[in-house]
């Protein structure tokens, strides 16, 4: 995997960031879940789904019995975005060359969220026409599957969004690891 250097400016998103949120769990795993940004605590702490909405997915993956620690967890950007904006296209290009690399020969990656399912599959449309259906996206010219799937944070208040997450992570232990 290639990395940002400690003092990357690929992107504007440097001008507000602590740390640099680098993929965290098992990098060899042939799983990887891709949310959209950093928030505060993973700005904080440099590592990725540590905040709020990491809380709420380390729970959903404890109730269907998948350790954290057998996926890779990652974001479209390594930076967080100003007041915890969805990153701008131009942010997800500069972010793009660590992504791929991050993405490249793993048996299937998950998107969590309309920011990371417009970046991986350049899909905009409503979620609930493509939560849980397996797609074919091509990283680095090689087709890899990719399953889109809401991210934590919409669980909260949507029952339906949360039992779909829940799916989502059942599919990935049961067929992929």
């Amino acid at each position: 995997m290639i990395e940002p250097g400690k003092d990357c400016r690929l992107c504007g998103l440097c001008e507000g960031r602590t740390n640099l949120v680098l993929p965290s769990g098992d990098l060899d795993s042939p799983v990887v879940l891709v949310g959209e940004a950093p928030g505060e605590n993973e700005d904080l702490q440099g590592k990725p789904f540590v905040g709020r909405a990491g809380d709420i997915l380390n729970k959903y993956m404890a109730e269907v019995g998948l350790d954290r620690g057998r996926v890779m967890i990652t974001n479209t950007v390594k930076c967080r975005p100003p007041d915890n904006r969805a990153p701008e296209e131009d942010e997800m290009a500069a972010c793009r060359p660590f992504l791929n690399s991050e993405l490249k020969g793993r048996k299937v990656i998950i998107g969590l969220g309309k920011s990371a399912v417009k970046d991986l599959m350049g899909y905009t449309g409503p979620m609930a026409a493509v939560v849980n259906t397996k797609q074919r996206i091509v990283v680095d010219g090689e087709e890899v599957e990719f399953i889109p799937t809401y991210h934590p944070m919409a669980t909260v208040y949507r029952k339906e969004a949360r039992e779909q997450l829940k799916t989502t992570l059942r599919t990935v232990l049961e067929e992929y690891l």
